[in-house]
């Protein structure tokens, strides 16, 4: 294995008694080191040392393992750095513990670089945080660390409404030691008892214990991102609840309709419930084919498609609608407005999606606009 090719050993510099989401900085190393395979010895030396005396988002371990005899670093003093040869990780480590410029014939890549780096997986440029972990910058860093979690684009709650809160209960699991799936299963049950409500026509009920779920299916994947304990199960549990309750809500939705005093006729409930599931289906579909095309959502395309997903017919805005219907006294109205605006959200990503088609084929190229 080459030095270019070779997946670098992840160690650890110092110490530093300071905590960053309710653990030592040294065992964060370790996660991003488990998390990220950088935990194994390599034959030929390649090593990845990290400055304990400053955090740094997992986003530079990614980076700087691509690039041997390349260092990282804060005010000029080296945070990260791939060293290849014994000589090197000596003079590297002795700038580490005092805080001295790196060595020289190491590639610099300063962390203040307002350029930042290219995250592959959202295909969108990001500058990662890398701050001194002091007590007085603790909030900061778990805040920079809590926003660089979040995906490249969301809807208008998650983005604007809640991330205060969310971020507030991701500090308050972490220091009590909830772990994710703890997270996700309290939000499980808040949303079966949500569908339940709905079924009843308890809809303001539901409403509240879904709002409380929603918030929960942020902490629980942000909880995991920050504290570097995502595992295969939590990400299929969380996901697989995601991807299924969403139609579930919509048909007791339409069911109470009838106890809550405004009942669908048949017809209509079919209909709508027809058009909800299969336009709901369908726009999965789309994405996924968008991604499997162009190795990227289809919503970090052009700048049209990360405006309209804040709006799309996704589980949160089409609550949204549900909620508006509801302070009028007409939830039929409302499960009503939600099929059209999945019909509308649907024909926006099908012509997306012949759009990238027409573009690849003239051009070659797609291209996200965040890039």
């Amino acid at each position: 294995m080459t030095a270019a090719s070779a997946r670098p050993q992840l160690v650890p510099v110092g110490d530093n008694p300071t905590r960053i989401w309710g653990m030592t900085n040294a065992e964060r190393v370790r996660r991003i080191a488990r998390a990220q395979k950088l935990d194994g010895v390599q034959e030929d030396g390649a090593t990845l040392l990290a400055n304990l005396a400053y955090a740094f988002d997992p986003n530079w371990t990614t980076h700087l393992a691509q690039l041997p005899d390349a260092v990282v670093t804060r005010d000029g003093v080296p945070v990260l750095a791939h060293v290849t040869d014994p000589a090197t990780r000596s003079l590297v480590e002795g700038a580490m513990l005092g805080g001295t410029a790196a060595a020289a014939g190491l590639r610099v890549i300063a962390a203040e670089d307002e350029a930042g780096v290219l995250n592959e997986a959202l295909r969108k440029r990001e500058r990662p945080f890398a701050e001194r972990l002091i007590p007085a910058n603790v909030h900061a860093i778990e805040r920079a660390s809590y926003d660089g979690a979040y995906k490249g684009v969301t809807d208008v709650l998650t983005k604007y409404l809640w991330p205060g809160w969310a971020f507030a209960l991701t500090r308050v699991a972490a220091r009590i030691g909830i772990s994710p799936n703890g997270v996700t299963a309290i939000g499980t049950v808040g949303c079966i008892a949500a569908t339940v409500a709905f079924w009843y026509g308890w809809f303001w009920s539901g409403l509240a214990v879904g709002l409380a779920f929603m918030v929960l299916d942020t902490v629980d994947g942000k909880l995991a991102r920050c504290t570097i304990t995502s595992s295969t199960i939590g990400n299929v549990w969380d996901h697989g609840i995601d991807l299924v309750h969403p139609p579930l809500w919509w048909w007791g939705w339409a069911v109470g309709c009838a106890p809550y005093g405004r009942p669908l006729e048949d017809e209509t409930f079919w209909i709508v419930m027809a058009t909800m599931i299969v336009g709901y289906v369908a726009q999965r579909v789309i994405e996924g084919a968008f991604m499997r095309l162009y190795g990227m959502h289809i919503h970090v395309w052009e700048r049209f498609d990360s405006r309209f997903r804040l709006v799309t017919a996704r589980r949160n805005p089409n609550m949204v609608i549900l909620f508006a219907s509801l302070v009028i006294e007409r939830p039929d109205w409302g499960i009503a407005a939600v099929a059209g605006w999945t019909v509308i959200s649907l024909v926006v990503h099908a012509a997306r999606l012949g759009q990238a088609v027409t573009v690849r084929g003239r051009s070659g190229t797609i291209r996200s606009w965040l890039a």
